[in-house]
C-alpha cells in the first residue's frame, strides 16, 4: 500500500481476562491497534498468546473488559447488541482456519446463506454467490459439496461467504492454518488482492512468518500488548 488513508479501525487499551478454576488470567492488556482503509495486517506470535481473543474483540465477537472500539468511527462497545450484530454481519467478513462450512450444502449454497439470513430475494443471493465464485476461480465448482472440494477451495469458498454481504474489512484467523504451503500463499496471495483491488481492510492472524511478511505491517502479541515488528 503506497500511502496510509484514515483508520477504518482503531482499538485502544484492549485488556481481556478469562475467569479459571485457579482464578482470573490475563489475556490482553492495554492492546492499541488502528488498522487503514486498504491495508494488510498480520498479527503474530506464540500460540495461546491471545491472538484469536484479539480478533474476536476486533470484530466484535466477544466483548472487552476495558478499552474502546471504533470501526468507520463508529463506537461499536456503545451499540446494543442487536445494533453491534447487525453492523457486524454489514461491515466485516470473517474467515476461520477451519473454513466451517455446511457439508449439506453446495458451495453456491454457502456463499449464498449469508444474503439469505439478512432475507434477501433467492434469486439476488445466488446471483451475488455465483458472481463471487466466478471471481475467486470457482465457476465450475459452485454445484460441488465441500466434500467434493480440495481444501484451497474450501477456503476460497469460505473467503467469497465472507464477502457475500460486501463486508468493508476482512478478519481472518489462521486461515492458511490446515493448507500446505503453496496452497496457503495462493490464498495469502487473494487476501492481498483484496486488500489494495477492493480497498477492504485486512486483519490476518497468523503463525506463518513468512506469509507474515507479505502484509504492509506486522504486529507481535507477547505479554498481552501488540508490538511492531
Amino acid at each position: 500500500m503506497s500511502e496510509r488513508s484514515e483508520p477504518f479501525l482503531v482499538a485502544s487499551g484492549i485488556a481481556k481476562s478469562y475467569q479459571t478454576a485457579a482464578g482470573p488470567v490475563k489475556v490482553l492488556e492495554g492492546v492499541d491497534l488502528e488498522v487503514a482503509e486498504g491495508e494488510m495486517v498480520a498479527i503474530t506470535g506464540a500460540s495461546g498468546v491471545g491472538k484469536s481473543t484479539l480478533l474476536h474483540v476486533l470484530g466484535t465477537l466477544d466483548r472487552p473488559d476495558a478499552g474502546s472500539l471504533h470501526v468507520t468511527g463508529e463506537d461499536v462497545l456503545a451499540l446494543s447488541e442487536a445494533r453491534r450484530c447487525e453492523f457486524r454481519n454489514r461491515t466485516l467478513g470473517f474467515v476461520f482456519q477451519f473454513h466451517h462450512l455446511l457439508p449439506e450444502f453446495s458451495a453456491l449454497e454457502n456463499v449464498a446463506m449469508p444474503l439469505l439470513v439478512a432475507q434477501r430475494p433467492l434469486e439476488e443471493a445466488h446471483q451475488r454467490a455465483r458472481v463471487l465464485l466466478d471471481e475467486l476461480g470457482l465457476a465450475e465448482r459452485a454445484d460441488h459439496r465441500p466434500g467434493a472440494l480440495s481444501g484451497g477451495e474450501q477456503q476460497r469458498v469460505a473467503v467469497a461467504r465472507a464477502l457475500a454481504m460486501s463486508p468493508r474489512a476482512l478478519l481472518a484467523d489462521e486461515p492458511t492454518g490446515n493448507l500446505d504451503r503453496a496452497t496457503g500463499q495462493r490464498l495469502h496471495e487473494l487476501l492481498r488482492f483484496l486488500a489494495a483491488e477492493r480497498r477492504l481492510s485486512v486483519v490476518v492472524v497468523t503463525h506463518n512468518e513468512e506469509l507474515a511478511g507479505g502484509c504492509d505491517r506486522i504486529s507481535r502479541l507477547e505479554g498481552g500488548r501488540l508490538s511492531a515488528v
